[in-house]
């Protein structure tokens, strides 16, 4: 996998990213918290720029000049905590980036506009701009271009009215040049590699977000598998029965709660009379068609505690908990009314599907699954070589009854 930065190219001179999807995504990442530091920041240089009223006073007392630094004071801290407001309810910084900027040209005109009202105070001016210079840069919240476009537009004015209003020597204009261009060239370096490294934290995020949500789905996937797998150790593929070695663990559950609680439990096996033939005669597909029909009988002829599974081939299993043996056989013989109902071969309706079932039922709390199953079997096989098409008791549950 290739590194963020190739992934997420950056420009050098703005520090933004290349894609502009990507930093569509960047600006609507850290909307809410540029919104919040542009409102704050405004604020206090709204409270900052309102103080400098003092010094006006100081500077040209009682006069013209004061009325209209106040009135330009007024509009500028008026504008700055609207924009505040407005900034901070709906300044999106992706759509509305233009909305962000406004405020950095309206008080870079305002100091622009102290130098002519005020050009004996042009030493202390100096000092103003340069702190309002990294101000745009560093305090408030801007893309790298405005900041640097509107700190131009600032300096630039700033020294043409020195030049043309206080009329600065042509030496103190160029100190005060090389002051302004070393500001802004600080600035820049500083806002550009903080837009870089930010952007460049917001990529890592990025590939932290990408991998997180590709684990997720690789979990989700994984998960996805296990419950196939378990559906498949679970279910018979064919009838959607229990597995054999699903229905062994749940019987012997029930079984061992009937126990416990020294409750009735029977077991039926069902066998397909003459399946082979079945098979034989109209192909393995119509046997298919044969079981899951069966499967699909028994299913819907039993309660919802029952668990039937498929033991092997043509043979069915069936756990009756709560079920002593005659009860057994009432259900038996109701499956084996069902099953004879049955119209699945088209190729030959008058063949009717007959089933043979074996009944075992809990002698003693001794006996386990296994030998249930024997019990069951053996009675399965007494019915069929009775003729098949019957409901066989195991003996050991008639020698106890």
């Amino acid at each position: 996998m290739s590194p963020p930065a190739t992934r997420y190219p950056l420009h050098r001179l703005s520090g933004q990213f290349q894609d502009p999807g990507q930093e569509a995504a960047y600006r609507r990442d850290i909307e809410p918290r540029v919104r919040l530091e542009s409102s704050v920041a405004l604020i206090v240089a709204a409270l900052v720029f309102a103080m400098f009223a003092i010094s006006d006073y100081h500077f040209v007392g009682l006069s013209m000049a004061l009325t209209l630094l106040l009135t330009m004071r007024l509009v500028v801290v008026s504008s700055c905590l609207v924009l505040a407001y407005v900034l901070g309810r709906r300044g999106s910084y992706f759509r509305h980036a233009w909305l962000h900027a406004l405020p950095l040209w309206i008080l870079a005109t305002a100091i622009i506009l102290i130098v002519p009202l005020r050009p004996e105070s042009l030493s202390t001016q100096v000092s103003g701009v340069v702190v309002a210079t990294m101000g745009f840069y560093l305090l408030i919240p801007n893309l790298l271009p405005v900041a640097t476009a509107a700190s131009l537009y600032m300096g630039l004015g700033f020294l043409g009215a020195a030049v043309m209003v206080a009329e600065i020597p042509a030496a103190l204009a160029l100190r005060l040049l090389l002051l302004l261009v070393l500001t802004n060239a600080v600035g820049f370096f500083a806002l550009l590699r903080l837009e870089t490294l930010q952007r460049r934290q917001f990529a890592l995020l990025q590939e932290e977000r990408v991998q997180n949500q590709q684990l997720t789905e690789e979990i989700a996937h994984r998960k996805s598998l296990e419950a196939q797998l378990r559906s498949l150790a679970e279910r018979d593929g064919l009838t959607g029965l229990n597995s054999r070695g699903h229905f062994m663990e749940r019987a012997r559950e029930l079984l061992q709660r009937a126990q416990f609680d020294e409750a009735p439990f029977s077991l039926l096996m069902i066998d397909v009379d003459h399946f082979k033939a079945i098979n034989d005669t109209w192909g393995h597909r119509q046997g298919d068609s044969v079981l899951k029909a069966i499967a699909e009988t028994c299913k819907h002829s039993l309660r919802p505690q029952d668990v039937i599974g498929r033991f092997g081939g043509e043979e069915f299993i069936v756990a009756l908990p709560d079920t002593h043996p005659k009860d057994a056989q009432m259900v038996a013989e109701r499956l084996q009314q069902k099953v004879s109902e049955l119209t699945v071969m088209e190729e030959m309706p008058d063949h009717r599907l007959t089933v043979t079932i074996g009944i075992a039922g809990v002698i003693d709390e001794a006996t386990d699954l296994d030998a249930l199953i024997h019990q069951a079997d053996q009675a399965l096989y007494a019915g069929k070589r009775g003729g098949r098409n019957r409901v066989v008791v195991s003996q050991e549950v008639e020698g106890e009854a």
